[in-house]
């Protein structure tokens, strides 16, 4: 079973690209956090299909229907939107929650598909379909002894991050209302093209409210608004010539509680890494100065120490897989949206030599350009799980009593 965080707190889910719907169990919330439905809404509006228009056609509302793990006093304040449907020609139908606190229990939610089009993708159906160069489609119709959902990539789709962002939307309210932690994304690199501003900078000179401001503002979600313009274009003529474009995003958390995580197997780095590096279309992940220490010395690269704390950054906020309290400081490199419109060579399933010729789908020509949300949103479920592993090992018997 493929969980996201845990063992503390992590979230399970199920769903593919052109199924009914995505559904996602989020577990570990301790009882008594506020939780907005619309809250989390504004998280998943970044995430959505549509909601840049340098991202693909495709256009879904992805409301969110939260479905229990919430209570409140009168229970009617919970109610918010009507959930139907028709079963054996009867009409069924509820409401799910709008509002409440957190009970302890498992968190469950569910964003129905709306605008699916399975159609686009009968070429890749059977063991005759042709094969995406760059997708899964080879490897998961093997993998599935050919059972493989292959409308859209199935799982395999950027659409499954739904869970991802609601799971993360919990874990990141939940830290700032212990800490104060934010967390930010911003676009660096399109193609060739490189920002003349960091994001961690920008945090340290402008402050976060500034920058959060900054990067709603922007035609790409960036703290460099000539480079999203300049971006925008070289993305736009990118799709106009039936090809895709790679994208290098950083990802950075400000106010970070410092103790958290482990310093060998269960390393916060490891985690993080793992999670971040993970994602769909990542190929590379690196924090602090990353690869940059190579051709360093000791000297140069370690950070100054004083009582008030670590005086710069190369290590990313992470010592040992340990936090110190500096921003967690990543950068994440997404390769080029698999498909594409150009001719290009590949194979059927049954290893049938073609020349692979993309008939129609509604595809983004740079997928890392929306991705921010779900790296922040990974970092928080990453980050959560932490803090309660890190209280788990603080025993107060005055947690213990009953009467």
């Amino acid at each position: 079973m493929e969980i996201l965080g845990g063992p503390f707190f992590g979230v399970a889910a199920g769903g593919e690209s052109h199924g009914p719907a995505v559904t996602t169990i989020v577990f570990g919330c301790p009882p008594g956090l506020r939780l907005q439905r619309a809250a989390i809404q504004a998280h998943l509006d970044r995430r959505r299909p549509g909601s840049s228009k340098h991202g693909t056609p495709r256009r879904e509302g992805d409301k969110l229907l939260l479905l229990s793990g919430l209570f409140c006093e009168p229970a009617d304040h919970l109610l918010g939107p009507t959930l139907r449907a028709t079963l054996e020609g009867e009409r069924y139908e509820t409401q799910a929650y709008e509002a409440g606190f957190t009970t302890g229990e498992p968190i469950s939610a569910i964003v129905l598909s709306t605008s699916t089009k399975p159609h686009d993708y009968s070429q890749f159906a059977g063991p005759r379909g042709e094969v995406r160069p760059g997708h899964t489609d080879l490897v998961k119709h093997h993998k599935s002894m050919g059972f493989a959902d292959h409308r859209g990539g199935g799982r395999s789709s950027y659409r499954s991050t739904i869970s991802d962002v609601i799971g993360g939307s919990i874990a990141r309210i939940f830290l700032h209302h212990h800490f104060e932690t934010e967390i930010f994304s911003s676009v660096c690199q399109v193609g060739s093209l490189q920002a003349g501003s960091s994001l961690e900078e920008c945090l340290n000179t402008m402050g976060p409210a500034r920058v959060a401001r900054r990067l709603e503002e922007a035609e790409i979600a960036t703290v460099d608004p000539e480079f999203a313009l300049r971006a925008a274009e070289l993305i736009r003529e990118t799709r106009k010539q039936g090809d895709s474009l790679g994208a290098l995003l950083e990802v950075v958390a400000v106010k970070v509680p410092p103790l958290l995580g482990d310093p060998l197997y269960q390393s916060l780095k490891l985690r993080l890494m793992g999670s971040l590096g993970g994602l769909h279309a990542v190929q590379s992940c690196e924090y602090g100065a990353g690869s940059q220490v190579v051709s360093r010395t000791g000297s140069e690269n370690n950070d100054p120490i004083r009582s008030s704390g670590y005086q710069h950054n190369s290590h990313g906020g992470l010592l040992g897989g340990i936090t110190t309290g500096n921003p967690l400081a990543f950068r994440v490199g997404f390769k080029p949206t698999s498909s594409i419109s150009k001719p290009q060579l590949s194979v059927r399933k049954n290893l049938e030599e073609i020349d692979f010729q993309l008939k129609r789908g509604r595809h983004d020509p740079c997928v890392g350009i929306r991705a921010g949300v779900t790296l922040e949103s990974r970092l928080a479920i990453e980050l959560m799980n932490a803090v309660l592993s890190h209280q788990a090992s603080r025993v107060d018997p005055e947690q213990f009593q009953l009467f």
